[in-house]
């Protein structure tokens, strides 16, 4: 090796729990034998080694090696028996599949790697050493926490699953040192998954700020008797020889003796047909036949390899129980799967979904190939080709991202894989050029453009097929177009994997499925100053940039919507995701008015207020000062005053967080207390009373909301620019806002809520016979909770006896701890903990429910709502107690928060149908928030209207399914909507 080279090395076993997990069990057809961790590893690797050769990796390497683990035991286990201990044997069908890999890797002419008692990690330390001393630099294929203490000058880490270079200002970012100071943090705060005991009480976040504090882990070992803080002074002197022990088991060994020089791995081509060979024997035939592309090899004149296979102990391999650190198990991108040849049996769902993917994989996107349409003969001829093929993927270009004024730049369509084009149709020339803007010449005018799309997004026979196609439904509308039928890629990604995988945008699901990072819009229409509107780009970037959108959203289409069928989600998807799309595309197009005098008038109220409870802070601080600085607060309030609970952020800031100022406050602090309450007023004078006039539509004059079906794990809908979900309604100054939310002359507003809905919903799952008992008879639950629980009388009941029992309720419902329940009460943590002990006395059924819930979500990795919805909890196995019982307390509140919000959906996807056959043509629905649906209606229709309204919310499970409990709406009409709240 010389200057100037460059060496990737590749943690082989990082790769191999990628690959085992990214893809489902396959077998080869021949003798059964598991491959589904071979294929993803040769997909990867081959896919790792095209991009480094064509320089889309940003440097070339010159040498090439990929390392594995030879073994669990290591010098490591000589020096602390107990390491890694409580990792559990590789999976039976994982075995064979760990010497397949090293002959798949030596198939690729690649350097296989390992030493038998040193980890893989150890060899990548000693490798990457050996490198800078010979003038060159590293590039380490993986993102493990592990060897950020490698990275450096000439050392860098790569994530292909992310596509994302970790160099020193990464490392410092994610963690709060620098690499150097990684194996002290390590140290300090051990590691569950390997076993390493660091220092109890410890974690990321405080082990950096003492390592900020006192430079190093021996520094601070030395001074631990200086340290404030009597818990964390004892137990760093009391830990101090798990510390350093810690310290040997992190930090990675760069002089493992005995390794090949570097001259050996030196990285040539593979040698084709003995790759194919390999790949033939192992029946992968999508890989067999790009290898034998790119090579120009004939596969069909090279023999099958004879491939031995290791099935007892000398499989040896890694411990692949778990990831390194958190989101280190994300998928391989499916589109370097290979599944096509492993389908289960022909023409089953299983089977095509299996189909699609393998065609998904073998698949490359040309975007130089589209087609930018500019005259009406091609343009019709398109619109026939797609009405022939009886589907088409369909995308708009605008000018905004606020589909009620965004202008129509053009469209994209795309007919089959690579078969797409883009239609400009308003696009300027001289971006940036005071003397431009004048229309691009060669444009077919928009009218006789819009006439032959009608045609097509309204032709019956044809499905349109769309990536978030509730913008593009408000957008054509505005031009007198409805599209349908329709699928959405967004939302079939969003029923089959809500919780899982990331997002649901297209770049994701396209890198994930597809393996194709698609063109960034900032690479289109820049960013920053240099930003220009769609409608100024160049026709050429446009048409690669919009055509590629459909193409890729109907390469999605082909991938996700097979597995609907496949897992059972078609009627989900069909019934609670697709028919909302345009029901909310109605909704926002409708708007609501709002009324500028209330909303400035609210705004003095407020200043007014907030100007009082600053006179008030400063009377109190004994001094004039920055209230909205946390550092200028923080001050005062433990610097000067001396309150108690003080602790400073990385920074060295002291923490003036809600929850820091609510704990003071519960405990008598005036001035904490007076700060909340500036706080609260602030913000509903900075986000409401003062920014929601700039919402109002200039030509409408109403604020239209726009609302996120898939932006929750468990199916709950949410709403912005503005968001109007998060007006706070416990507070008088809260509900004032939702007065200047009015209806139209002549009309009057309509709330229609349906009350206790989560706790009717968790008395059906349940089955809990006093709560079902109590919701039939039309009692008061949180009297007759108070009552079973506290023995008092439901008649003359103490009001705060009552509220004790609400926040009980509910609190159980949100996995409530004690110590939140006594915040909420402002009782003591022990009271507050007998009483949810008592709960669950009286109502046994509750605690039976969550921990079969949780052994559901343990089991399947998710759990389902009354109608079939799935959220999953992937992290609810965590080694790490603390995210572990957070995905235990979400995964039993998503079955009774996600039940609730698809029966809201029913409702409204049922509620425009019911209103017109009741002949309530002019009563339409404005607003979803949370619980409750506003509508408009003339004061004539309102009458008749509740009725309607109230009937379809209470009956939405039917027929479908019959709750054990009755739902219940509370309607009523106003001229605003807190007077009919």
């Amino acid at each position: 090796m010389k200057q100037g080279d460059h060496l990737f090395l590749v943690d082989g076993s990082g790769y191999i729990f990628r690959a085992y997990h990214a893809l489902p069990p396959l077998t080869r057809k021949s003798d059964g034998l598991p491959t589904n961790a071979v294929l993803g590893f040769c997909n990867m690797v081959w896919k790792l080694m095209r991009d480094a050769r064509n320089t889309d990796l940003g440097v070339t390497p010159s040498h090439f090696a990929v390392i594995f683990d030879y073994s669990s035991k290591t010098f490591r286990n000589a020096l602390y028996p107990e390491y890694k201990a409580n990792r559990s044997a590789p999976p039976e069908d994982l075995v064979p599949q760990f010497g397949l890999i090293r002959k798949a890797t030596a198939a690729f002419g690649l350097p296989c790697l390992e030493m038998d008692g040193y980890e893989a990690d150890d060899l990548i330390a000693t490798y990457a050493r050996l490198a800078n001393e010979a003038g060159g630099s590293t590039t380490i294929i993986s993102s493990d926490k592990d060897l950020m203490q490698l990275v450096g000058p000439t050392v860098s880490l790569y994530d292909p699953m992310k596509d994302r270079e970790i160099n020193v200002p990464e490392v410092i970012e994610k963690w709060g040192v620098p690499p150097e100071k990684m194996v002290d943090l390590q140290a300090l705060m051990g590691d569950s998954i390997d076993n390493i005991p660091g220092v109890p009480g410890i974690g990321q976040k405080t082990a950096a700020q003492l390592l900020e504090e006192y430079g190093d882990l021996d520094t601070l070992l030395a001074r631990a008797s200086e340290i404030k803080q009597v818990k964390r002074r004892e137990t760093l002197i009391e830990n101090r020889d798990k510390a350093l022990m810690s310290r040997e088991l992190v930090r990675l060994k760069t002089d493992v003796p005995g390794v090949e020089p570097l001259e050996s791995l030196t990285l040539d081509a593979p040698d084709a047909p003995k790759l194919i060979a390999f790949l033939k024997a192992m029946e992968f035939t999508t890989l067999t036949r790009r290898v034998a592309e790119a090579s120009g090899a004939d596969a069909a004149e090279i023999e099958p390899a004879h491939v031995e296979v290791e099935r007892g102990a000398e499989a040896h391999g890694p411990d692949l129980d778990a990831p390194t650190e958190p989101g280190a198990d994300a998928p391989a991108e499916a589109g370097t799967g290979e599944i096509a040849q492993d389908a289960p049996a022909a023409n089953t769902p299983a089977a095509l979904v299996a189909a699609r993917l393998g065609e998904a994989a073998a698949e490359t996107i040309d975007t130089t190939a589209y087609a930018c349409i500019r005259d009406l003969a091609e343009l019709k001829a398109w619109v026939a080709e797609a009405r022939e093929a009886g589907i088409v993927a369909f995308d708009t270009e605008t000018t905004s991202l606020d589909p009620m004024q965004a202008e129509l730049c053009g469209f994209s369509i795309a007919v089959r894989p690579g078969r797409a084009a883009y239609v400009p149709l308003s696009h300027k020339a001289g971006a940036g050029d005071l003397l431009g803007g004048g229309p691009v010449e060669g444009q077919i005018p928009v009218r006789e453009v819009l006439a032959a799309l009608k045609a097509l997004l309204e032709d019956a026979a044809t499905l349109k097929i769309g990536q978030n196609l509730k913008y593009d439904l408000v957008v054509m509308r505005r031009h007198g177009i409805d599209i349908a039928p329709y699928d959405d890629t967004m939302l079939i990604s969003y029923v089959l994997d809500a919780g899982l995988n990331g997002g649901h945008g297209m770049d994701a699901l396209s890198e994930r499925w597809l393996g194709h990072k698609p063109i960034a819009f900032k690479d289109v229409c820049g960013s920053g100053k240099s930003l220009i509107t769609f409608d100024f780009v160049d026709l050429e970037k446009a048409t690669c940039y919009a055509a590629e959108d459909a193409d890729v959203t109907l390469r999605l289409w082909r991938v996700l919507k097979p597995r609907l069928a496949a897992e059972g989600l078609v009627s989900v998807y069909e019934r609670l995701e697709r028919p909302l799309a345009p029901v909310l595309a109605r909704m926002e197009e409708r708007g609501i008015s709002v009324d500028r005098q209330i909303l400035s008038r609210l705004s003095g109220e407020l200043a007014q207020g907030a100007a009082a409870l600053e006179d008030e802070i400063y009377r109190l601080a004994g001094e004039r000062f920055t209230i909205g600085s946390p550092k200028q607060l923080g001050d005062i309030l433990f610097g000067k005053m001396g309150l108690p609970g003080g602790s400073k952020t990385k920074t060295g800031q002291w923490s003036t967080s809600a929850q820091v100022l609510e704990d003071l406050a519960a405990e008598g602090h005036e001035l904490p207390r007076k700060i909340v309450d500036w706080r609260q007023l602030t913000k509903l004078k900075s986000t409401y009373t003062d920014a929601l006039p700039g919402f109002i539509h200039p030509e409408t004059k109403r604020v239209h909301t726009s609302y996120a079906l898939a932006a929750t794990t468990t199916g709950r809908l949410s709403s912005s620019d503005p968001n109007l979900q998060n007006i706070p309604v416990r507070t008088a100054e809260g509900r004032k806002i939702r007065t200047a939310f009015i209806a139209e002359p002549g009309n009057l507003l309509i709330s229609a809520d349906y009350s206790q809905i989560e706790l009717r919903v968790l008395a059906h799952v349940a089955d809990i016979p006093q709560l079902r008992q109590a919701f039939a008879d039309g009692i008061d639950i949180h009297a007759m909770t108070a009552s079973e629980m506290f023995g008092v009388p439901v008649e003359g009941m103490p009001g705060e006896v009552r509220r004790r029992a609400k926040a009980i309720n509910f609190g159980i419902i949100y996995g409530i701890s004690a110590f939140g329940l006594a915040n909420q009460l402002s009782i003591p943590r022990e009271e507050a903990g007998s009483y949810i002990r008592k709960y669950f006395e009286r109502f046994p059924g509750i605690r039976d429910y969550m921990e079969a819930t949780k052994a559901t979500a343990r089991d399947k990795g998710y759990v389902e709502t009354i109608f079939g919805r799935r959220a999953h909890y992937p992290e609810i196995r965590s080694p790490n107690p603390s995210v572990r019982a957070f995905n235990e307390r979400a995964a039993i509140n998503a079955p009774i928060q996600g039940s609730a919000a698809d029966i809201i959906r029913r409702a409204m996807v049922r509620m425009e149908e019911a209103l017109v056959e009741a002949g309530l043509n002019d009563t339409r629905m404005l607003l979803q928030v949370h619980d409750e649906l506003i509508f408009e209606a003339p004061e004539a229709e309102v009458a008749a209207a509740i009725p309607v309204i109230r009937a379809t919310m209470e009956n939405a499970t039917m027929p479908a399914l019959s709750m054990k409990v009755p739902l219940a709406v509370d309607a009523r009409a106003a001229h605003n909507w807190d007077e009919a709240h």
